[in-house]
């Protein structure tokens, strides 16, 4: 279990460094900063997560037919962490000159995708160490380590090679000139990875794992076509699974939305200052690991869907608040505390769809799991536009990411909890 969950805290690490706080900022603000024709490179990188994203939709759903089989769990995920470890140590070759932007959103997209790719067998494999009694608090346990994984990068990553001003920083005294000192921070960040996902690759496998290699069609077009055959047959078993695929798609996104608005919201609306955001990054990360543990042990308790409704709920109490206050208190208050009910839904997200989800067909259903999310992931960015540019300020951004919430808390109403996802 602990292996398992290391590979969390190294993947999520990467997903905070590579795409949220450090390269993706690296290449918008220095390496596409004198681009001609007045070009934006954030609407580059906006386009670059795009496509991004379509990959990890069209190839998910194949990720997890091929991986239904047990014991090709382990080698695709070490295959997929693999190209991670590699693309990111290739973001050391991206210089401050706009000639490597192309090739910079190209490495930050597509080691996007195959992070979130690698999560098909990852997630497949909880099964194969968990019981239906003890699968909440493991779920919970390996949310947790992502989150502990990216705090500890940020700090290292921050106080060693991006804080303070000059023409070296960090406590390591590296040079700016030419961006070395990001550089230098991808070829950490590819180390961290790889360091943290070699246990769960190397440790004996579950039994699982040791079972006689199952056939399947070969090649991508049987896959589609297998994946396709399962998709119609669980439509006629069970459409709440497909229900529920489609009402966790809509409140994950808003859960992102918190994540990915929640910093610019804290600057332009409550007055915290640059320097403060990181602190409160790294705070709210602890804070959301905290949740994910405590969530995972009332999962077991008193059912995922429970644990869903209940933090939800209170998101959208909390996030009402918000809205009406004013001041950098009330925003560390509120934002932590959303933040408190964001680990327990993700991982009571996970650990229903596992409970929901047939022996044998975990790829599967991680596969539509992560596809689902992304198909729906533009839906959390567009509402908080909308709204902001209809009513003129941030702040109404709010009200646009808790509808958001608030669909997924109704979408979640309808869907039937199956007697074996009950704590017994």
């Amino acid at each position: 279990m602990v292996a398992w969950a290391l590979w969390d805290c190294g993947s999520t690490g990467v997903s905070a460094i590579v795409v949220t706080f450090v390269f993706s900022v690296y290449l918008t603000r220095f390496v596409g900063d004198d681009l001609p024709g007045g070009t934006s490179p954030a609407s580059l990188l906006g386009l670059a997560l795009f496509f991004s994203g379509v990959t990890v939709a069209l190839l998910a759903p194949v990720t997890g037919v091929w991986v239904d089989a047990p014991h090709r769990r382990r080698r695709a995920l070490g295959i997929l962490t693999a190209i991670v470890v590699l693309l990111t140590s290739a973001m050391s070759l991206i210089r401050d000159d706009a000639g490597y932007l192309l090739a910079g959103l190209l490495l930050l997209g597509f080691t996007a995708a195959c992070n979130d790719l690698a999560s098909v067998p990852y997630n497949a494999m909880l099964r194969q160490l968990t019981t239906p009694e003890t699968s909440g608090r493991v779920s919970g346990f390996g949310w947790a380590a992502g989150y502990v994984g990216s705090v500890v990068l940020l700090l290292m990553i921050y106080g060693g090679f991006i804080a303070g001003d000059g023409p070296t920083v960090g406590l390591l005294d590296i040079p700016t000139a030419d961006g070395q000192n990001v550089r230098a921070a991808m070829l950490v960040t590819a180390a961290w990875m790889a360091a943290f996902a070699l246990p769960v690759l190397i440790v004996p496998p579950p039994p699982a794992d040791i079972e006689p290699p199952a056939r399947s069609s070969a090649g991508v077009r049987g896959a589609y076509r297998k994946l396709w055959s399962d998709l119609t047959s669980e439509w006629r078993r069970d459409r709440n699974f497909v229900y529920y695929l489609l009402a966790s798609a809509v409140f994950r996104d808003g859960l992102g939305g918190v994540f990915t608005f929640g910093a610019v919201l804290g600057v332009t609306v409550y007055g915290i200052s640059a320097a403060n955001v990181l602190l409160f990054g790294v705070t709210a990360n602890v804070v959301a690991a905290t949740g994910a543990v405590v969530g995972g042990l009332l999962d077991d308790r008193v059912g995922s869907k429970t644990v869903i409704l209940s933090s939800l709920a209170a998101m959208i109490a909390v996030g009402l608040t918000l809205m009406a206050a004013s001041g950098a208190a009330a925003f560390w208050v509120c934002g932590l505390l959303l933040c408190l009910f964001i680990g327990p839904t993700q991982a009571s997200a996970r650990t229903l769809l596992l409970r929901m989800t047939s022996h044998g067909k975990e790829g599967v259903a991680f596969g539509l799991y992560t596809m689902t999310g992304r198909a729906v992931a533009p839906l959390a960015p567009f509402m908080f536009s909308a709204f902001v540019a209809i009513f003129g300020a941030d702040r109404a951004g709010i009200a646009g990411l808790l509808l958001v919430l608030a669909a997924g808390f109704t979408a979640m109403l309808a869907v039937r909890v199956p007697r074996r996802s009950l704590a017994v």
